[in-house]
């Protein structure tokens, strides 16, 4: 049994991607979800696949239902549509979009064939993540919620020039200071 490894590109970066590996029986839906859970995002909303040429140009639509737009040809459905039957070549591509309102947009691509299944592994499957994904709903940093704490705390639009105030007493001289200096040199002379 033929087993397809796909590397999901997130579209506008594409050092960001997951390695999926999925058996040529699947459908297209057990492909949505496995690339859904790589990301880290739900899956409550719309999504489809189009095939898709050399220059990710947008072909023949594998959609997860019949949506109320309009079609130039209908839609193959995701969970009756076999992975396998859709590879035209050793590098197929298809661009999947999830969540119509956001748009986000996934640029997958073949990348292996393999023979040999693992028995130890459920497909799909992630073999591997590179990059931090986008948050799903806004920008959550790695510090989380803590982060806009400290960016109060530590105000740095203050200090747009890029320098400050500190060190500029080095340079200035302080005519109390010469005095003093001064006063101290004599009395070392007697």
């Amino acid at each position: 049994m033929a087993v397809l490894k796909f590397r999901i590109y997130l579209e506008e970066d594409d050092s960001v991607y997951r390695d999926v590996i999925i058996k040529h029986t699947q459908n297209f839906q057990d492909l949505h979800f496995a690339i859904l859970k790589s990301f880290e995002f739900d899956n409550k909303h719309q999504a489809t696949y189009y095939r898709s040429n050399d220059n990710w140009q947008r072909g023949r639509e594998i959609s997860l239902e019949i949506y109320d737009k309009k079609y130039p040809v209908v839609p193959l459905l995701m969970s009756e549509t076999i992975i396998g039957s859709e590879i035209r070549d050793t590098n197929q591509k298809f661009v999947y979009v999830y969540d119509f309102a956001k748009n986000w947009t996934f640029l997958v691509e073949l990348i292996n064939v393999s023979k040999e299944e693992n028995s130890k592994l459920q497909y799909p499957v992630t073999t591997r993540t590179e990059g931090i994904g986008p948050q799903q709903y806004g920008t959550k940093s790695l510090l989380g919620d803590k982060f806009a704490d400290i960016e109060e705390k530590y105000d740095l639009t203050e200090a747009t020039d890029g320098f400050g105030e500190e060190g500029d007493e080095l340079d200035a001289t302080d005519p109390d200071e010469e005095a003093e200096a001064e006063e101290g040199q004599d009395e070392e002379a007697f």
